[in-house]
């Protein structure tokens, strides 16, 4: 029994070594900012034995979590940008929309849905001339904005301005005949 127990003791002591080890990693990798690596070590130290450690690093496990989870949501190409002042833009945050839509047009200019998206953001605030301006080179990148515009509720407040009818009819294309 006693070999038994003293193979127990060091088979512990080199499990509880381990787990300290990973630990010490863990807060290496989280203090370099490398929040996967860190992740990864800080879970080993779950699967370990427990002990004092454990709740401090199941702490800094939620930290990493977090932080990976904040570096996911933070939009980097125009595309992301994009689709993030999309969603406050029918949540009618038009400041923030706006701001997102000027990084995504930085990052990739004279995109007709990014236009179209700004032209919409400037007709809510009721700023008809850059609405104007936007939704035209958004019509002019791409044709068929302007078939959107028409039903676009975002645009209920330029429905009487003569220079929305203009860039909204169908005399606008060069092949039609049609007169309004």
């Amino acid at each position: 029994m006693s070999h038994r127990n003293s193979h127990e003791r060091m088979h512990s002591d080199a499990a509880y070594q381990a787990e300290v080890k990973n630990y010490e990693n863990g807060v290496r990798y989280l203090q370099k900012q490398n929040f996967e690596k860190a992740k990864e070590s800080f879970e080993k130290v779950l699967e370990g034995p427990a002990g004092e450690i454990t709740d401090r690093a199941r702490v800094y496990l939620r930290v990493c979590e977090q932080r990976l989870e904040r570096q996911r949501t933070t939009p980097r190409s125009a595309q992301e940008f994009y689709v993030l002042a999309v969603a406050q833009l029918n949540a009618r945050e038009l400041e923030a929309a706006f701001e997102n839509l000027q990084k995504a047009n930085q990052l990739e200019p004279e995109r007709g849905h990014i236009r179209y998206a700004m032209a919409a953001v400037h007709a809510l605030q009721g700023n008809t001339d850059a609405a104007l301006d936007h939704l035209k080179a958004a019509i002019e990148i791409e044709p068929r904005n302007r078939i959107q515009a028409r039903r676009d509720e975002d645009f209920h407040s330029l429905a009487e301005d003569s220079r929305f009818k203009r860039l909204i009819s169908a005399e606008s294309f060069a092949s039609s005949g049609t007169t309004s």
